[in-house]
């Protein structure tokens, strides 16, 4: 397909799971595509590797998402190695596993809502200064299921989620006018590591609670990403498209 200028994006988290994924199919519809991980180097290698058997350019770059320093040092690697990006996926963040308010204190708080929910504005702040300057751009973010449904024992992850899916909402608004969209969507039960150390009589609990009777594909997540990242979805912004199969 013909490539078009300045379609370079940054995915967030994209070592594994929905980021990988997104970052692949994002590669294979033309886009250069900036790969960020914090520990897993090998894995965010291995996915540069298979984006550029697309004709893309493609790095990798380490960075802490709860880290407003590294961000910007992220930011501006991928204006150096690159270029400006046009498209940004804040796929990155963490779940904080399974804890009751009761047990819950300030620095597990502060760690979850910094990767979650600070950084995903941070990302936005910065690709907005970039955007502005190349007169537009898209934004997906990452919410969840647990935005609406919560989940038990994981307040602070449904209620950094939630964070997420409002800011969502209100800064498509702010930045319309620079005619960039912002969009986000909302997984249920996907089919990534995370269930992969389940039982197996649990999996099945989970299969059965979805009205489609399985789980979804990180591919499944990917293509949503990449339709909302589009000029298919141009009249939509400020929206959270769930991804649940009914749930």
């Amino acid at each position: 397909m013909p490539r078009q200028k300045n379609r370079v994006a940054l995915i967030t988290g994209a070592s594994r799971g929905i980021g990988a994924a997104t970052a692949l199919l994002l590669a294979e519809n033309g886009y250069d595509v900036a790969i960020n991980f914090l520990q897993n180097h090998e894995c965010a290698e291995e996915i540069v590797k298979k984006a550029k058997t697309f004709g893309i350019n493609a790095i990798n770059i380490q960075a802490n998402l709860g880290s407003e320093k590294e961000i910007i040092k992220m930011f501006a690697e991928i204006d150096q190695k690159l270029g400006p990006i046009s498209a940004l996926v804040n796929n990155g963040g963490i779940s904080g596993g399974k804890k009751s308010v009761e047990k819950i204190d300030f620095e597990y708080l502060q760690e979850i809502y910094s990767a979650n929910v600070f950084g995903t504005f941070i990302c936005c702040r910065e690709a907005l200064i970039r955007m502005k300057k190349i007169g537009g751009g898209t934004i997906v973010n990452v919410s969840s299921l647990a935005a609406k449904s919560g989940g038990l024992n994981m307040s602070a992850y449904s209620s950094s989620k939630a964070a997420v899916s409002n800011f969502t909402i209100g800064f498509a608004r702010e930045v319309a006018e620079f005619g960039i969209r912002v969009n986000a969507v909302a997984p249920g039960v996907i089919d990534t590591n995370t269930h992969h150390k389940i039982s197996a009589e649990r999996l099945t609990h989970l299969k059965n609670s979805i009205p489609l009777q399985r789980m979804g594909t990180a591919n499944e997540v990917a293509e949503s990403i990449l339709w909302l990242l589009s000029e298919k979805s141009s009249y939509i912004t400020g929206s959270v498209l769930e991804i649940t199969g009914g749930k």
